[in-house]
């Protein structure tokens, strides 16, 4: 007598299955915005101040020079007995200047939509 074995085995295969669809939309929101900033600029004040002083027959001439933040500059004049004359100073400084502003900018805001397909009762795919 002839007895069969019998033995079982599994396959596992894998199927892509549609089992429904949605639908992805963006849209673009744009909404008006003030904004508060505080502006900056230069303020330059020249101040002209009377020297009077004549310049020593052998010194060298005067230049430019800087004390703290005031830049000095020196205004020079020649006269008849050629002696030069250092007539006046112009003292230069410079300030900041804060002022408050407000300005409107646009800014966008993205919106994203998911919809659902009503229809899930899609066949599956081999």
């Amino acid at each position: 007598m002839v007895l069969p074995v019998v033995e079982e085995q599994v396959v596992i295969d894998r199927n892509l299955v549609e089992t429904g669809r949605v639908r992805i939309s963006k849209t673009v929101q744009e909404h008006e915005q003030e904004v508060n900033v505080l502006l900056q600029h230069d303020e330059v004040q020249v101040e002209r101040v009377p020297v009077n002083q004549f310049v020593a027959d052998d010194a060298p001439l005067p230049g430019s020079r800087q004390e703290g933040d005031v830049l000095i500059v020196p205004i020079l004049r020649e006269v008849v007995v050629t002696r030069v004359l250092v007539v006046e100073e112009l003292r230069i400084s410079k300030r900041v200047v804060e002022e408050p502003h407000t300005s409107t900018v646009t800014l966008r805001q993205e919106q994203i939509r998911v919809e659902r397909s009503a229809d899930n009762s899609v066949p599956p795919q081999p």
